[in-house]
């Protein structure tokens, strides 16, 4: 049986991982949270863990925050429910590392394919403010959409999370579109 692929997008603090984490709990009883943050400095270390605090105590949390190609197809077949919080970071990691885009993008979509888990997946969506100043700024920003439109294209389901309000714009009881 072929697991659904669900996308949550929205802004900065919108409500995008407590939806995400809400809607996931409900599927299964082996739960996997996948963490693509780097405790880089201590506001960043602070906020890691007030999210772990946040998590139900019956998920297993994997922090990755490169290869979750990798992880997602070595754990997939183990959990009802996977939760991939969240692809912007994951595309900053791979930024800052200069690692190949494409390549690692690529990976990803191959690993999504035909789950048989419920994949839960969180992203930022940032190309609705202003036009960053910068070259690598704006390649950053560019990439995200790109990444963003990938995912929505191969989900089930896609949220929009707007001041903490989930609203579904692809999917079964709304129509693709």
């Amino acid at each position: 049986m072929r697991g659904k692929i669900t996308f949550i997008t929205g802004g900065a603090r919108s409500g995008k991982s407590s939806f995400a984490l809400k809607i996931a709990s409900r599927r299964g009883r082996k739960k996997a949270f996948i963490a693509t943050s780097e405790p880089i400095d201590e506001e960043m270390k602070n906020r890691i863990l007030r999210h772990k605090k946040e998590r139900p105590p019956d998920w297993t949390t994997f922090e990755e925050p490169i290869d979750i190609s990798a992880l997602i197809n070595n754990i997939k077949r183990d959990y009802d429910s996977i939760l991939i919080d969240c692809l912007t970071i994951w595309l900053s990691n791979i930024f800052h590392r200069g690692l190949n885009k494409d390549t690692t993008i690529n990976g990803l979509i191959s690993a999504l394919r035909e789950p048989p888990s419920d994949i839960y997946i969180v992203s930022n969506e940032i190309g609705m403010g202003i036009v960053p100043e910068s070259p690598t700024t704006r390649e950053f920003r560019d990439m995200a959409g790109r990444l963003n439109q990938m995912i929505a294209s191969i989900a089930d389901e896609v949220y929009l999370v707007v001041s903490g309000i989930p609203i579904k714009i692809k999917g079964e009881d709304y129509g693709d579109t």
